[in-house]
């Protein structure tokens, strides 16, 4: 790091040092800029006024003349400062000698009180520019200063919970002092590394914007600003950026580690929820196959082979029903964990809705199915969509009151369409998203929900659809299923 490149480190004796004056910088770009424009106007304006006071000779006396000439030099000390304002003035003083002293076109003086005319001039000229420059200098040091404050008051005030309060600091420091880019950086603990945590602006390469200050914040922390070169340069607003970055940077983290911490613990809850519903719906097909098989083995009442076979029945019936739970629990494992393989290919409708119907007892006789042959192919894994069609199907069939299950399909320009209605009791508007929460009961005694919808909707959202529940005209319950369209 060279002296050239203008940098500014804070220690900790900085801290000790008179907070009121801040330490003087060189002249940045915006005062060689107002000097550049202050120059310019000189250069054009003063031979246009020599021209215009020349065409009113006979008009104007001389001292009008020296007057409209000081206040174009005033002029010019307003907009470029004091030092094109004495440049002005003597430049300005040779032509009036020259066009409007006589002899005139020459630099002779034929008059004392002339020339004493003239060096007064210069002498006002100089201590208006003088004036009008102090001026112009407290004025743009009390603005500096309502900045300052405005920007002190702002950081006292900030919010350091909120999760992007360290970017509003980071670009309020690079709007403050007119850098390219202001970051913040931190030692990695195992490297020892400075790594970039979060930064406002653009970071352009260091030649073209150089390294303009660099704050350590503690050991492990540091404010850097990249740009052109500072024209004031305040200790204290950098210092008090630096320790509000600190204090975002820190707030960030405990955010963080809270957010993660209130989802561990939400986790704990689901998961506590999870497993006691779970053991409830365990219990009741365990329940069933162990009251069945403790009746078949008693030795002292003989089964027809009718009573017999409803027991198996029952046996089977409630081992598939843990055979579902458990299969539920697995998907609904391997969804959180973001873990399920989706295989989406170009898959017919038609197909996968007949072959969800065939896996479902008794849907057969109540499925009323209206899918057109020629409906386009969508993008969808077909085992997933099975398994979805299957549960949906199956809850229409269950619940449905006894009556018909309508199936419908249609395709729009971008994605197909599928809607599974049943006309049983259907479910409360206020219930709706109920449906697809693990092991809700829901209000009016309605029949609890488990896993199979959750999982359904689970398998939909990661094929890219949409599975959403709805009321169904005349009551009951509606199914409506998006799916995108094969590419």
């Amino acid at each position: 790091m060279t002296a050239t490149e203008n940098v500014t480190h804070l220690r900790a004796d900085d801290l000790l040092a008179d907070p009121v004056k801040p330490p003087r910088a060189p002249l940045g770009g915006l005062g060689r800029r107002r000097q550049m424009v202050g120059a310019v106007v000189a250069l054009a304006g003063l031979p246009l006024l020599t021209l215009l006071l020349d065409s009113m000779r006979d008009t104007l006396s001389l001292e009008g003349q020296v007057l409209i000439y000081l206040l174009a030099v005033v002029g010019v000390a307003v907009i470029g400062g004091m030092a094109v304002a004495v440049a002005t003035a003597i430049a300005a003083v040779f032509l009036i000698n020259y066009f409007f002293v006589k002899p005139v076109h020459t630099l002779e003086v034929a008059q004392g009180e002339q020339a004493l005319a003239l060096a007064v001039f210069l002498v006002v000229a100089v201590v208006v520019s003088w004036a009008v420059e102090t001026a112009a200098r407290r004025a743009r040091a009390a603005e500096q200063a309502t900045r300052q404050a405005d920007t002190l008051s702002g950081l006292a005030r900030s919010d350091f919970e909120q999760g992007d309060t360290l970017r509003h600091v980071l670009e309020e420091a690079r709007s403050t002092f007119q850098m390219e880019s202001v970051a913040l950086t931190a030692r990695e603990h195992t490297s020892g590394q400075w790594i970039e945590v979060d930064s406002a602006g653009w970071a352009p390469p260091s030649e073209e914007a150089p390294l303009r200050f660099d704050v350590p914040i503690g050991a492990e922390l540091r404010l850097i600003g990249r740009g052109p070169a500072l024209f004031a340069e305040d200790q204290r607003v950098l210092q008090a950026f630096a320790a509000a970055a600190q204090t975002a940077y820190e707030g960030q983290r405990l955010s963080e580690r809270a957010g993660e911490a209130r989802e561990l613990a939400a986790a704990d809850r689901q998961r506590t929820a999870l497993l006691a519903a779970v053991g409830h719906d365990l219990r009741t097909p365990l329940a069933g196959i162990k009251a069945s098989v403790s009746t078949l083995r008693q030795t002292d009442v003989e089964w027809t082979a009718t009573q017999r076979g409803e027991l198996l029945a029952a046996i089977e019936e409630s081992a598939d029903r843990l055979d579902v739970i458990v299969e539920n629990l697995l998907d609904a494992s391997r969804l959180e964990a973001g873990a399920l393989s989706v295989q989406a290919v170009s898959v017919a409708l038609d197909e996968v809705i007949g072959a969800a119907l065939l896996s479902v007892p008794g849907a057969r006789e109540r499925v009323a199915v209206d899918v057109p042959d020629d409906l386009p192919l969508v993008q969808a894994d077909p085992g997933l969509l099975e398994r979805v069609l299957a549960n949906l199907l199956e809850n229409a069939v269950r619940h449905g009151g006894g009556g018909p299950v309508e199936v419908s399909a249609t395709a729009g320009e971008m994605d197909a369409r599928v809607k599974i209605v049943d006309h049983g009791p259907g479910v409360p508007e206020s219930q709706l998203d109920r449906l697809f929460q693990p092991f809700q009961r829901l209000e009016g005694g309605g029949p609890g929900t488990g896993l199979g919808l959750t999982v359904a909707r689970g398998f939909m959202e990661a094929m890219d659809g949409v599975l959403i529940a709805d009321g169904s005209s005349g009551g009951g319950l509606t199914m409506r299923l998006r799916l995108p369209l094969a590419r």
